[in-house]
């Protein structure tokens, strides 16, 4: 297995030398809230505090506990999250701080101007102290990538002790927003005066289907970048290519769910959160010791052992015999194989043994399940079917065909998820479908008592 980083203590670990707050208006939810920094022990990281909740619940700041959203990065921990922690996230890693405890009374960040600018002038004056503790450095050997459409995210080795972001955004031919580049040595002095400052930004008819969603009622133009067809709205530019350097100060603090110091010369094309998401988790893989149990095996795949650690179901209806191909939260290949053995073909047909279409498409939500699993990196949601559409069943499937399962994301929400799938023998499509899901926790999985919530009409239409 190709090794793409080590592990290095590379300097003293760093907290604040007092407390910080800062408030604000959280951008999407439009609540007033408040947060404060504390200083933090040794090895502690970033946690953030929920006081607003009973028993006061604990959220690390770990890639781990990241859940798909869009537009924003949102950690969960039972039933604890907080949104939009990005802007604090890239504040603390642009200056260097390794351990701090922030008490938030609401589940989103304050928006503030869109930047880390408010965040970083806090913590500078809270100051910064070493610890006697090292702190580890993830040295990038070889490089790692993840593409997603048109987006490309990268990592290579780069200079010692050193993390180089460059970024290009191009939105393409007539947007509002030009095409912009930028490349910065990401250091404390120059995260403070030329990345942290950058505000966020969104299209005006991007700005009106949020509000139309609900979201974003209390945010207006001179809050953050608004761009129109004649450019920006009731705002001016804080610097000609504010927007690319937005997109460095979003991966400065998505990399620092990583829980370490990077050194690599990170580049980027058009990347978002969760194509930075895909790249941590990359990273962290390279960190953690190969183990038995670790469900993943070394060439990427999943075998039936890893399934059943992923997926609750088990037989009869478990229908996914391996994952050969696995690229969260993007697409999964698996294969279920057809076996004359199956107890569906005693009754379906005697004599004409045909696999039923609805367990066709339950092998594919199986599938589905899996990838959305793995996005969401966590064992305390399950995926349950809330709707299917444009189901096309085009070729029977009988004893000793192989099913290939091919299912591709399209939306994996913390509430919600989306896919397309399609079961293909022998290249040739035999169905095909969009499924919506609703992710519920395990508990109230197990009271269900159908684990694929299809309504009659459906199942007897699929059959």
């Amino acid at each position: 297995m190709k090794q793409h980083g080590i592990v290095r203590a590379t300097r003293a670990q760093r907290t604040l030398a007092g407390p910080a707050v800062v408030s604000g208006v959280g951008f999407f939810h439009g609540a007033l809230v408040s947060l404060r920094f504390r200083p933090a022990k040794p090895d502690t990281g970033v946690v953030f505090e929920r006081i607003d909740l009973p028993d006061r619940p604990v959220v690390a700041a770990v890639i781990e506990n990241v859940v798909p959203t869009e537009r924003r990065t949102t950690i969960r921990r039972g039933a604890a999250s907080v949104e939009m922690i990005e802007h604090v996230m890239s504040a603390l890693g642009g200056l260097g701080v390794d351990n701090c405890v922030i008490e938030i009374d609401g589940g989103e960040c304050p928006g503030r101007d869109g930047s880390s600018r408010d965040f970083v002038a806090a913590i500078e004056a809270a100051g910064i102290v070493d610890q006697e503790r090292p702190r580890n450095t993830f040295v990038v050997s070889s490089s790692l990538t993840v593409q997603q459409d048109q987006a490309l995210l990268a990592i290579h080795p780069g200079p010692p002790n050193r993390l180089t972001v460059a970024y290009h955004l191009d939105y393409g031919k007539g947007s509002p927003i030009p095409a912009q580049s930028c490349a910065f040595d990401v250091q404390p002095a120059t995260f403070r005066d030329q990345i942290a400052p950058a505000r966020t930004f969104v299209l005006e008819t991007e700005a009106h289907a949020l509000r139309a969603a609900g979201l974003g009622l209390r945010t207006t133009a001179a809050d953050l970048l608004i761009f129109g067809p004649g450019g920006v709205i009731d705002n001016s530019l804080r610097f000609p290519d504010e927007c690319a350097r937005h997109k460095v100060l979003d991966l400065v603090g998505d990399l620092a769910l990583l829980g370490m110091d990077v050194q690599g010369s990170v580049v980027a094309h058009r990347s978002g959160h969760q194509t930075t998401a895909a790249l941590v988790r990359k990273m962290r893989e390279c960190t953690l010791e190969p183990a038995s149990a670790s469900p993943l095996r070394e060439d990427g795949t999943l075998d039936i052992d890893g399934i059943m650690k992923v997926l609750p179901h088990r037989y009869p209806f478990l229908l996914v015999d391996r994952v050969i191909e696995l690229d969260p939260p993007f697409r999964v290949a698996a294969i279920k194989n057809v076996s004359v053995n199956e107890p569906f073909f005693q009754g379906h047909w005697p004599g004409l043994p045909i696999m039923p279409g609805v367990l066709i498409i339950e092998a594919l939500a199986q599938a589905a399940g899996v990838l959305i699993a793995t996005a969401m990196g966590r064992a305390d949601r399950v995926a349950l079917i809330a709707a299917i559409d444009e189901v096309k069943l085009r070729k029977p499937v009988v004893p000793g065909d192989q099913l290939r399962l091919e299912v591709e994301a399209r939306r994996i929400k913390l509430s919600s998820a989306a896919v397309s799938g399609v079961a293909k023998v022998g290249g040739v499509v035999a169905a095909s479908a969009k499924l919506r899901f609703i992710m519920i926790d395990p508990d109230r999985a197990a009271r269900s008592l159908d684990p694929v919530l299809v309504d009659r009409p459906t199942r007897e239409r699929l059959t």
